[in-house]
């Protein structure tokens, strides 16, 4: 899965590079045009917006960037997690980043990238770590790097981040730690709390990508 994503990724940006006829300047694309996360549009009714801007990069090194650290999180996460929750966590993250260029972005801003569910995945390995009772000190400081990075960095956008990590975080807690908490017995139940967390947490996330829209509106 981990695979698949990084290749769904790099295919949208080669799509976009081919239409704008540049690497650099892939932005100018028809497709990056139409996906990109602009939030008025979407309070508009562009929904498909809050899903495809994930797969949006601008320009190589921003594509490098986020596939190298999903490959980094992706290969540790989908043993333990399985190919359908690391994907299902994974586009919940990308929801919450969604929801939170929705609520706390300008209305014209233009956002695009995988980042906000890398964050997530970010989160999902730190809660991993934490359950398996592994030191997971580096993981938190690469987190509170990057948050800082978020803050200092002109042209990146701390509350897609922010929004991906709370909401993969929340997510993963849910699949590793909810079952134990409810003191589920059998394996069946734990999968299935498992994906009702994760499917909670996505309903959250798509509700305040609503109310972004109502707000809006």
């Amino acid at each position: 899965m981990t695979y698949g994503l990084i290749a769904s990724n790099v295919l949208v940006y080669g799509i976009t590079a081919a239409q704008a006829g540049s690497l650099a300047d892939n932005f100018r694309s028809e497709l990056f045009l139409r996906w990109a996360m602009i939030p008025r549009l979407v309070a508009d009714g562009d929904w498909f917006r809050v899903i495809g801007s994930g797969f949006l990069h601008w320009g190589p090194l921003h594509l490098a960037l986020n596939m190298f650290a999903l490959y980094f999180v992706g290969f540790q996460l989908e043993p333990y997690l399985g190919r359908a929750k690391m994907l299902a966590i994974y586009l919940v993250a990308l929801i919450g980043g969604s929801a939170g260029a929705m609520l706390l972005e300008p209305a014209n801003t233009i956002g695009a990238g995988a980042s906000g569910a890398v964050y997530g995945m970010f989160g999902a390995i730190a809660v991993l770590l934490i359950r398996l009772r592994i030191n997971a000190t580096q993981i938190l400081v690469i987190i509170a790097i990057n948050v800082l990075l978020s803050l200092s960095l002109s042209g990146v956008s701390l509350w897609v981040h922010l929004g991906g990590l709370v909401a993969g975080t929340i997510a993963t807690i849910g699949v590793l730690f909810l079952p134990e908490w409810v003191h589920a017995e059998r394996p069946e139940t734990d999968r299935a709390i498992g994906w009702v967390a994760i499917a909670g947490v996505g309903a959250v996330s798509l509700g305040l990508v609503g109310l972004g829209a109502a707000l809006l509106s």
